[in-house]
């Protein structure tokens, strides 16, 4: 599971099934962040996401979603409808405690999705999850890996107006094509290590633009456990390559994160 965090100024992902969970979030508190948005991966997590947006009102917001990329301890493999349909109930039951679904998406890696069924299979998967995210105008949480201008189409396609491609690593062009659709793209730490991902972040509007720690993961360091309070390293990244501020970064992800998560707004307020 991750969790998407938005600090007063970003939004951002942490993981949340280590035994530390809480004193991490506790920790995420004193360093200043002022809420965390958590996207799933499977339907195994999400019953205890609940338990913990509850012990944590205001400040951990949930989302459900089922990733194209499933691992039940037998290592990865393509989502099938089957790793859905576990997911269903759980949908309809807290549909209104969701702050947007997520993590869905698709993700065409060759030795993980190698044919044509298994890609066909993870767009059914992401269709319905996509129905439900217009059904109860939520905005949804996408990885597009291998696939970034594919992700894209399909989601103009289904209609979807509220997007946030986390993590983007696709070509310019295809970036531009979501910015024109009014969708929002992430970066993590991670991100100070790919100079491909410059060009991306240099043609992407700021308003278009939000943080991500996508912790556990995509932290400065790979042998190190990424952190939520390391969202600063992506804001003072970006701030660099567009020659601005990191305050001026701060403020623009900040209004961003709440223009796409919507129901924050009310939640952040109670």
């Amino acid at each position: 599971m991750k969790i998407w965090k938005v600090l007063v100024k970003s939004a951002v992902l942490i993981g949340i099934l280590f035994q530390d969970t809480e004193d991490m979030l506790e920790r995420s508190r004193k360093e200043g962040v002022r809420a965390l948005v958590s996207v799933t991966e499977h339907s195994r997590e999400f019953e205890r996401l609940i338990r913990l947006s509850e012990s944590y009102p205001g400040f951990l917001m949930p989302c459900f979603g089922v990733h194209p990329i499933q691992n039940n301890g037998d290592g990865p493999r393509s989502v099938t409808m089957k790793d859905l349909e576990a997911a269903l109930l759980w949908f309809e039951k807290y549909q209104k405690d969701l702050v947007a679904i997520g993590e869905v998406g698709l993700d065409f890696t060759p030795w993980l999705t190698p044919t044509a069924k298994e890609r066909e299979e993870q767009l059914k998967v992401l269709k319905l999850q996509l129905d439900f995210a217009k059904q109860w105008d939520l905005p949804v949480n996408v990885h597009s890996r291998s696939a970034g201008r594919q992700t894209i189409e399909f989601l103009k396609e289904q209609g979807i107006e509220k997007a946030l491609l986390h993590n983007f690593a696709g070509r310019p062009s295809a970036a531009l094509d979501g910015v024109k659709a009014g969708y929002f793209f992430s970066f993590p730490p991670a991100v100070t290590k790919n100079n491909q991902r410059e060009k991306v972040i240099r043609q992407i509007p700021l308003e278009n633009i939000c943080l991500e720690t996508d912790s556990p993961a995509l932290g400065p360091n790979r042998e190190e456990r990424n952190v939520p309070w390391n969202i600063h390293i992506p804001c003072e990244y970006i701030a660099q390559v567009k020659g601005l501020s990191p305050e001026t970064v701060w403020e623009a992800t900040t209004h961003n994160a709440l223009r796409l998560f919507q129901k924050m707004n009310h939640k952040l307020n109670k």
